[in-house]
């Protein structure tokens, strides 16, 4: 490929990069199907803009998957692994091992050779990890019990990739095939022993170099201040493990993890991971698009059902091997078909690996291609099919199997009632407590319930949604419900059943931001608390103590502040319809909060008898010394 043709495919994938990426994360996709979808449109398939010339660009984007085994390498810390030990190598474990031979089963059953059945059940055992922690993270399952057997079952894969990386060079069954994927190595024409003394003196010098030799150069380097110079480091250590491993024959990628587990525990771990991560993102983005743009349409156009029923059957397999996993470590109804859900799919890595086998003669062109499809198509369907799960399978569910674990029977009823008990429920309630005020608290978290019930705190497992649950907890005697829920929909419903049958109670209620406070707003509710605006307060209350400002002066104008934040959400919330009328309502409001403090800052001097001028202000600004008889420290 000549310089011009190299440069304009590189204008191509850039650019279809910037216009497919945004659009899949607009739709909930994600980054890794946008890169897909951008390969599949300027590919030979649909627009021609590359063909077979991209492959040069495909050599160069690989390194990206280096990388990126090199940060996850540097991610695993011993502590971590040993703290979460139980579910990575117990349930992470099981999956891994169970998916791939049940798959490597049905391969063989369907006509590939063994080693090729192997591998292609090794490859399909994995999930997507980019997908999957990134919708558990925007719908809020992350902290649940699904979410985190989700990601150390994600976790162990990622450390199975390594093992796999090193087994398919020994199921191409020839020494050819291995060649002709790493390249001419230093160890070829050596006898076995010498070979593994190569071998392992590579890797003993990663190991030695990662902890004695990395550490006094990244001083030396830091010392410079020159952030580029220190970005070149970290670019030529991933660069160096790769050539070194291509040298005695070992794929680049396994070096690259071994060296990122080593400097797992470097003082320079965080400066290393943000100077790799562009390079590393940028890469396996380049790399995602040659894979969409090598995905045979006329393949799939000739057996369409093929594909989607290899697509159905393999989902199905590892969904209901899951499932399994998960009544075996006893996951609840509710967390396990989640956990179910979510993992089900193929991962990003399938890609990879399936490159690799290519390569090496394990699959042929025809099953590879296969293949490709099949995982791509796979991944496309993970966001639908957790957007199912949430709209017609939860609900569904909620009703269906209330007799799997009934509302919990109240005993007690209390003047305060508090609805969810999460980080910002938790903390009101031991603060009431503290102070002798006993509450009722209700919970929808099964799990997080019985962990509260260990640590000997009293809380009912219930809906505070229904009637009869908020009945039962004395709703009608009540004089206070506090709603600290992280659920906006539920949070809602809760104030209309309040509304509708317990019109007396008090309500103070948890808002996680502008638009839940506009809806609260609407639905009448008077006490609505913004979840981050004291804290933000607070802090620049400080911030103006440590400048010098007064601390009478600065919580002054953080109460000022606050009330004229609140007083102006009514016209903010009748003008949210209108994005013109909104922003102009917002620019008004700030210049009316700046007048507001500075007009309450020179009626409180004048109050004061200190008079008032320009000089006055800059002073007070630059920290006046004050009186130590009337300044408070803080503690």
């Amino acid at each position: 490929m000549d310089q011009h043709t190299l440069l304009f495919q590189s204008m191509v994938y850039l650019a279809a990069a910037i216009l497919f990426v945004p659009l899949a994360k607009k739709m909930g996709l994600g980054a890794v199907l946008g890169y897909l979808l951008a390969g599949v449109i300027i590919g030979p398939s649909v627009s021609g803009f590359i063909g077979k010339e991209g492959e040069d660009i495909m050599h160069f984007a690989e390194f990206g998957v280096v990388m990126m085994l090199f940060l996850i390498g540097m991610e695993l810390e011993p502590a971590l692994l040993w703290r979460l030990r139980s579910a990575i190598l117990g349930l992470g474990g099981l999956q891994v091992i169970g998916s791939s031979i049940v798959l490597a089963t049905a391969a063989y059953w369907l006509g590939l050779p063994w080693n090729a059945a192997l591998a292609l059940g090794m490859i399909l055992s994995l999930s997507s990890t980019a997908i999957v922690l990134q919708t558990l993270n925007e719908k809020g399952w992350m902290p649940t019990a699904a979410g985190q057997s989700s990601f150390a079952v994600l976790l162990f894969q990622d450390i199975a990739v390594i093992p796999m990386l090193a087994i398919f060079p020994l199921l191409a069954g020839n020494l050819t095939a291995v060649e002709s994927a790493e390249g001419a190595s230093i160890r070829d024409n050596l006898p076995a022993w010498g070979q593994t003394l190569v071998v392992l003196g590579a890797i003993t010098a990663i190991i030695i170099g990662g902890r004695y030799l990395v550490q006094p150069i990244m001083r030396i380097i830091a010392r410079t201040r020159v952030r580029e110079l220190f970005t070149a480091t970290a670019l030529l250590m991933v660069v160096a493990i790769a050539v070194l491993m291509n040298l005695v024959g070992l794929s680049s990628a396994l070096g690259a993890f071994l060296g990122g587990v080593v400097l797992a525990n470097s003082e320079y771990r965080k400066e290393l991971e943000s100077d790799i991560e562009p390079f590393k993102g940028l890469l396996l983005g380049l790399f995602f698009i040659a894979v969409g743009a090598s995905i045979d349409f006329k393949l799939i156009m000739q057996q369409p059902w093929v594909i989607l029923g290899l697509v159905i059957g393999i989902m199905a397999i590892k969904g209901i091997l899951l499932f399994c996993l998960g009544k075996l470590f006893k996951l609840s109804l509710d967390q396990n078909l989640l956990f179910s859900f979510a993992l089900c799919d193929i991962g990003e890595f399938a890609f990879v690996l399936l490159s690799l086998t290519s390569q090496s003669n394990i699959l042929d062109k025809h099953t590879t291609g296969m293949m490709t499809a099949v995982v791509a198509i796979s991944m496309a369907m993970t966001p639908l099919l957790m957007l199912l799960y949430e709209k017609l399978v939860q609900p569904h569910f909620t009703i269906s199997t209330k007799t799997e674990r009934d509302p919990d029977e109240i005993d007690e009823q209390n003047p305060v009632i508090i609805a969810g008990f999460g980080r910002f429920g938790s903390m009101t309630g031991r603060f009431l407590r503290a102070n002798g005020i006993k509450a009722t608290i209700l919970d929808m978290d099964s799990d997080r319930v019985d962990a509260l019930h260990r640590l000997g705190i009293k809380v009912y497992y219930g809906d505070a949604s229904r009637y009869d649950m908020l009945a039962a907890a004395g709703a009608d005697k009540a004089k206070i419900l506090i709603i600290a829920m992280d659920d906006p929909e539920k949070t809602s419903a809760v104030v209309k059943i309040v509304k509708r049958y317990f019109p007396h109670l008090q309500l103070l209620v948890r808002s996680m931001d502008i638009e839940d406070t506009f809806e609260l707003m609407d639905l009448g509710v008077l006490h609505i608390y913004r979840e981050t605006v004291d804290t933000s307060l607070r802090l620049g209350v400080d911030a103006l103590e440590l400048l010098g400002i007064r601390a009478y002066h600065s919580h002054r104008a953080a109460r000022t502040f606050l009330k004229q934040d609140e007083r102006s959400l009514k016209s903010l919330s009748a003008a949210r319809d209108d994005k013109k009328e909104f922003v102009s309502a917002m620019k008004e409001r700030i210049d009316e909060m700046e007048k507001l403090i500075t007009s309450d800052k020179i009626k409180t001097w004048l109050d004061e008898g200190e008079g008032w001028d320009s000089t006055s202000i800059r002073d007070e600004a630059q920290g006046e010394p004050e009186d130590p008889e009337k300044s408070t420290t803080k503690q």
